[in-house]
């Protein structure tokens, strides 16, 4: 009985490794080896798993088990078992996971020749795994079939509903919701919910609202979670106006979460309205100086880095580096890091599209954080500092931020630099850095091999060159 109870448990949180160790131990013990029970509840675990082999082997030891087991003393308890109802239901479960359709007929035909009646949730669960697998048509003969022998039930109108959504077929789709309300048969709410969405896709989104206070009566879920599943099916659609419509009217009974505005946001984006998106990005930080007590939470949405990161994305696709600034600082002064890997090329490109700033910020905020820059970062703050003729400043860039990254700051690669920048300096600038680099090296205790690769780029670069006919010198 623990061990069964165990088994349960392990199902429930959805471990079905750990549930098949067990079970297999449990094989090992005669006066552990499972009965009907533990054998319906792996096989359910396995099947909500996909673990189609798996369930087929305990299938197999279900019928045939050890031979240690059959003969002799411990022979007086019979351990040979048949699936029942449970055990092919979750065999189908599994056929759904693995869109297996011919194991779908497999069970029909084993729950035939055993004398096993489908049930109801059998001939659902045989309609979701044509669904799965694409079979519309089958799903089709399948409901048929499900009326005369009984009553549809909420889960076999589900998938009718869906087969109806993946076919285009709306309408179809609404009567046959209206056929089982006739019936008398309630609804669940993934039916419901289903339902809206299919509506949606078709642009029927007031149809799909009025479905909302359906959905409440029999939901578990938020309604923040129903409001945004309206919202995504019409942006699969490619409706952006009607999830814009919906998102609108969402506000009306629930606020939406960061989940609901980060689909926005990326929505907006997607279909070229920055402007808009913007509003909800600075309507999303607005709502984080209004946050005094946890409870604010609740009807209040501050960005994540998610958030930021689409923003900075858009910003730059848009060539608009005022707002990427702007975005940036935000995103840092929120408690979000600079990524190197996500940020360094965003920060380089607006450096150079004239937001030094930019990268003075991610500079200071390296600093803060006692995190050595990045030898590009290091590269284009010293150009920068060279720019403004800050000798100083460019100087210090690379003696404190170069240890480690002799490659990076060789003799080709600081010839490399000095040519890819020339338009930005002054015709003396390099030959007055070669000053500084002496007197700075001339200070030093112990010779700093970046200065030195440094001056003889320097050297090298101020060398006279002579054009020799017919020869291309670079």
């Amino acid at each position: 009985h623990v061990y069964t109870t165990a088994l349960h448990v392990l199902g429930k949180a959805k471990r079905p490794v750990e549930a098949l160790n067990l079970f297999h131990a449990m094989q090992q013990e005669m006066c552990l080896y499972p009965d009907l029970v533990a054998y319906r509840s792996i096989a359910v675990t396995l099947g909500q798993a996909g673990y189609m082999k798996e369930l087929f082997d305990v299938i197999d030891s279900m019928r045939s088990p050890p031979k240690k087991f059959k003969s002799g003393a411990l022979g007086k308890r019979d351990l040979g078992l048949e699936p029942d109802i449970v055990v092919y239901n979750a065999v189908l479960n599994a056929c759904v996971r693995r869109k297996q359709w011919e194991g779908a007929f497999w069970v029909l035909q084993q729950m035939k020749e055993k004398g096993v009646q489908p049930s109801t949730a059998t001939y659902g669960l045989v309609m979701e795994v044509m669904l799965a697998c694409g079979k519309y048509n089958l799903v089709h003969e399948f409901f048929k079939k499900v009326q005369k022998s009984s009553i549809p039930n909420a889960l076999v109108y589900k998938v009718l509903v869906n087969t109806f959504w993946r076919e285009g077929k709306t309408e179809e789709a609404v009567l046959a919701v209206k056929d089982m309300e006739r019936r008398g048969i309630v609804g669940s709410a993934a039916l419901y919910y289903d339902l809206a969405r299919c509506l949606c896709t078709s642009g029927r989104c007031q149809e799909a609202l009025d479905l909302i206070e359906k959905i409440c009566k029999v939901a578990n879920k938020p309604l923040v979670v129903t409001y945004t599943g309206l919202i995504q099916a019409c942006l699969d659609s490619g409706n952006i106006q009607n999830a814009v419509y919906i998102f609108n009217q969402m506000r009306n009974f629930c606020p939406p979460n960061l989940v609901t505005c980060n689909i926005m946001l990326k929505a907006y984006l997607e279909h070229g309205l920055f402007e808009e998106a913007n509003e909800l990005f600075n309507k999303m930080l607005d709502d984080g100086n209004h946050i005094s007590r946890r409870s604010d939470y609740k009807f209040r949405v501050i960005p994540d880095i998610y958030t930021f990161n689409t923003m900075l994305d858009a910003s730059i696709a848009e060539n608009r580096w005022d707002d990427f600034e702007y975005v940036y600082q935000k995103m840092l002064r929120h408690g979000f890091h600079f990524n190197a890997n996500r940020h360094l090329r965003m920060v380089l490109d607006a450096s150079r599209a004239g937001k030094g700033e930019v990268l003075e910020i991610t500079w200071k905020h390296l600093e803060q954080e006692d995190r050595i820059p990045s030898p590009p970062l290091v590269k284009q703050r010293f150009c920068m500092m060279l720019e403004k003729e800050d000798f100083d400043s460019a100087l210090a860039c690379i003696t404190t931020n170069s240890a480690g990254e002799s490659q990076a700051f060789c003799k080709s690669a600081w010839l490399n630099l000095f040519e890819e920048n020339a338009q930005r300096f002054r015709k003396d600038t390099i030959m007055r850095l070669m000053h500084e680099v002496r007197v700075l090296a001339a200070q030093s205790n112990s010779p700093n091999p970046v200065l030195q690769n440094l001056l003889i780029s320097c050297s090298d670069y101020n060398r006279p060159r002579v054009k020799v006919p017919g020869f291309n010198q670079t």
